[in-house]
């Protein structure tokens, strides 16, 4: 591999730099079970640009959350060394986020879905809290739904406010006024995969 797995040393990486991050994405979802297609990168969440890392076959592929502190987060069981990842409930929430930087809407439902038995609603609830964007909760809600978990939808659909503003399931693909509207999430269904 020319270098340690990249979760053995980010730790002290961040430490140097100063900076907060965790283990995000895909990565983390892969740390609880959720892995159906192979990571050819690690995702690492943090709090201002930073370029990629390659040592030897190991990459590092970086995103920006600004409130990276309001982002629960835990120590995985069994790490060889100190590490950082997103709860499951922030990880699903942050596959809608960034969605479009990932692969697309139907790639965070298909790593969302086998996350869905680890979701607790009360964490759940203190991740829309946290991150209080309804845009991104209506996609969660929706995927949610789509995946079949009923209890979850209810915590999100109560999270939610009574008036919502319509959205487009893949922000900024196609035109707004010929997508079928999901009227429960008010979001317009672009995907072609998705269905509610």
């Amino acid at each position: 591999m020319g270098a340690p797995p990249a979760d053995w040393w980010l730790q002290d990486y961040f430490n140097w730099l100063e900076r907060p991050y965790y283990l995000a994405l895909q990565s983390a979802a892969s740390a609880f079970g959720s892995n159906p297609q192979a990571l050819q990168v690690t995702q690492v969440m943090t709090d201002r640009p930073c370029r990629a890392i390659r040592v030897g076959r190991i990459q590092v592929q970086f995103f920006v959350k600004r409130r990276i502190q309001r982002t629960p987060t835990q120590h995985p069981a069994g790490a060889v060394a100190p590490l950082l990842i997103s709860t499951p409930e922030a990880t699903a929430y942050d596959l809608i986020r960034y969605a479009t930087r990932i692969g697309g809407i139907e790639r965070a439902a298909e790593t969302i879905r086998p996350l869905l038995p680890l979701l607790r609603a009360r964490e759940l609830r203190r991740v829309l809290d946290g991150e209080n964007e309804p845009g991104v909760a209506q996609r969660l809600g929706f995927v949610i739904e789509a995946c079949g978990n009923k209890s979850l939808v209810k915590v999100v659909r109560d999270w939610l406010p009574d008036e919502l503003t319509p959205v487009a399931l893949v922000p900024g693909k196609g035109k707004r006024d010929d997508l079928p509207l999901i009227k429960r999430w008010q979001v317009l269904n672009n995907s072609s995969e998705l269905k509610v």
